[in-house]
């Protein structure tokens, strides 16, 4: 991940979001050497495959693939001049709960054989880093006082969108996928559709705020 970090610009959109994401992926190994989660071998295990998925988006994208639909929006919009680093944070903390989450835990269960309730405590755990992550964001970019005015298009951005609604939609998607597991086809009509719908809030968070705003 600091391999990430050193190959992009400072002001780039997906390094701004990177930043942030490393010291909370430095706190949660901290956490997992505490003792903090119960199982440390399955958070072991989720952790790398929800962090793999984001650095699977960013080599696709510097190999000319197609990342994901969720993540494709930070992409194109990565030095615009008129999205403020806030949105960019956002925006990747949107596209990495919404769509890679589901698919990380889904991939846990399957791969450690368990039910979905066997990773529960372990998502709580995670959604507690998540709510940290969050606030690292919002304390290190916040742009200043005048956000507060409710004039301002960015206070309507930033209250469109909610880290504990994308927590609990990340769950619904994962029991939903792992209901539809015997059905691959709906399966994949379903993981394709909130790769989707993931991505279009991510384009909204992007919205280009002119500085004369």
């Amino acid at each position: 991940m600091r391999g990430v970090g050193a190959r992009v610009p400072q002001g780039d959109g997906v390094a701004v979001f990177g930043r942030v994401y490393l010291s909370v992926t430095l706190e949660l190994q901290r956490r997992l050497e505490s003792g903090w989660f119960g199982d440390r071998a399955s958070a072991e295990d989720l952790g790398a495959r929800f962090a793999g998925r984001y650095l699977s988006a960013v080599e696709a994208h510097g190999s000319g693939l197609r990342p994901p639909a969720s993540w494709r929006p930070l992409f194109q919009m990565r030095r615009h001049p008129d999205v403020r680093p806030l949105q960019f944070a956002l925006a990747g903390i949107n596209a990495h709960v919404g769509y890679d989450l589901p698919l990380a835990l889904l991939a846990t269960c399957e791969v450690r054989q368990a039910e979905p309730s066997a990773l529960e405590g372990d998502f709580e755990r995670v959604g507690v880093l998540l709510t940290l992550l969050e606030e690292r964001i919002r304390e290190e970019l916040m742009p200043g006082p005048d956000v507060l005015d409710v004039a301002d298009p960015l206070t309507h951005l930033l209250a469109s969108w909610s880290l504990e609604m994308a927590r609990a939609g990340a769950w619904m998607a994962f029991r939903t996928l792992w209901g539809l597991r015997e059905q691959p086809e709906l399966a994949g009509e379903f993981t394709e559709a909130l790769d989707a719908g993931v991505g279009l809030a991510g384009r909204c968070l992007l919205t280009p705020l002119p500085r004369g705003h």
